[in-house]
């Protein structure tokens, strides 16, 4: 992309956030929209499609914090105006008097000797640097991508193998990257000399800017693959089988190396980032590597003791209930929750709850009265009124 394309384009307002924001509020945005316009969800929609792909350029820029702090730099120094070539907004504080000035030095140009800001911004677009060598076609590592995948509880404890059906920029199948149809060739182009930058001389001053022949790439394409139109890059919907380790949390992000958009000149792609959701459970829940679960239990069962058959994810166990446990009381199960990745696993926490009857018969509540007399003597709420000095 040359420096006027670049500078043209609003990353904040393709994502409808503020300059300001922060990067879980890019993420927060980047997500909305990108579910919403997704190829999938939209099929035959260009427009949807259209907007897919600039939201997903916009975050690959603004969730990267060097390419965003270089994005933020080049706006803040030229704005709107950069390349206009008549001294526009972008250059309005640049230069007076005779001694003639080259903003291609600014960018690295071919008098400078290299430096300038052309370092500053490195990846951003193409420029000239000193011995007649471009930006324009340097390798750049291709952008992360990131997608979601929503499995069982179950399958979070014990690991899962899982297809994943991904719509995302892809190097073009048909011209594999180099924009042209097959058969035929990239050529250098000839007004630039493959610089991708021409200057050109305007009174006093000399401008640097991106070629307009080639559009700052270096190269012209004369007979584009139809199929990614001259980008060497398209969108394509692949289906990946991705492993669920076990013991994976709500919210974990899972990395595949080198399954994101592909890089550009021969560079590494970058990587794809499974963002993990977990359905809730029925019964269990999960602290950690424990695995929790509520039991209702009986008075009599509490005050007299008793062994409970407990459900786990595998099976079941026998638990012990000591006479005079109270309810409320968690008990540990070992060894019965998420096995961790050191090999060992949690333990699985048993909450023990009265259960309490909404309704008795005759005999239960005669029963119950009768314990309640028996009993009476003993105020389980006598101590409250000695700790409060009363």
């Amino acid at each position: 992309m040359s420096a006027r394309e670049w500078l043209d384009k609003d990353f904040y307002a393709e994502l409808g956030v503020s300059s300001d924001a922060s990067s879980d509020e890019i993420k927060k945005a980047y997500r909305k929209l990108a579910r919403e316009n997704h190829p999938d969800a939209n099929p035959g929609n260009s427009r949807a499609e259209n907007k897919f792909k600039a939201v997903s350029e916009a975050y690959g820029v603004l969730s990267d914090p060097e390419k965003r702090k270089q994005y933020d730099e080049a706006r803040r120094l030229f704005g709107a105006g950069f390349g206009s070539g008549q001294g526009g907004p972008g250059f309005g504080g640049f230069g007076s008097g005779t001694g003639g000035f080259d903003l291609g030095d600014l960018f690295g140009g071919a008098q400078a000797g290299g430096g300038g800001l052309g370092d500053l911004f490195g990846g951003l677009f193409g420029n000239r640097r000193g011995g007649g060598a471009t930006t324009a076609n340097r390798p750049r590592r291709g952008a992360d991508v990131e997608t979601e995948v929503t499995i069982d509880f179950t399958e979070s404890v014990r690991g899962a193998t899982v297809p994943l059906r991904l719509s995302s920029p892809a190097t073009c199948t048909n011209c594999h990257g180099s924009g042209a149809r097959p058969g035929t060739r990239p050529r250098t182009c000839s007004t630039c000399a493959g610089a991708g930058l021409v200057t050109r001389n305007q009174g006093a001053f000399a401008f640097s800017e991106p070629c307009p022949d080639c559009r700052g790439r270096g190269q012209l394409i004369d007979d584009p693959c139809p199929e990614c139109r001259g980008e060497g890059v398209s969108t394509r919907t692949r289906t990946l089988t991705v492993r669920i380790p076990q013991g994976v949390s709500d919210g974990q992000r899972i990395r595949l190396a080198a399954q994101g958009e592909p890089g550009k000149h021969g560079a590494a792609a970058g990587d794809l980032y499974v963002v993990v959701h977990v359905k809730p459970h029925r019964v269990f829940g999960r602290s950690g590597d424990d695995l929790t679960i509520t039991v209702p239990v009986t008075f009599p069962e509490l005050t007299l003791g008793t062994t409970l058959t407990v459900p786990t994810l595998d099976g079941k166990v026998s638990l012990k209930v000591q006479p005079g446990t109270s309810s409320g009381r968690t008990l540990r199960v070992r060894g019965k929750g998420v096995q961790n990745k050191t090999g060992g696993s949690g333990d699985l926490l048993v909450t023990l709850q009265v259960a309490v009857p909404s309704k008795l018969d005759g005999k239960a509540a005669e029963a119950l009265r009768a314990y309640a007399e028996a009993t009476a003597d003993h105020d389980p709420r006598g101590d409250l009124d000695e700790l409060l000095g009363r």
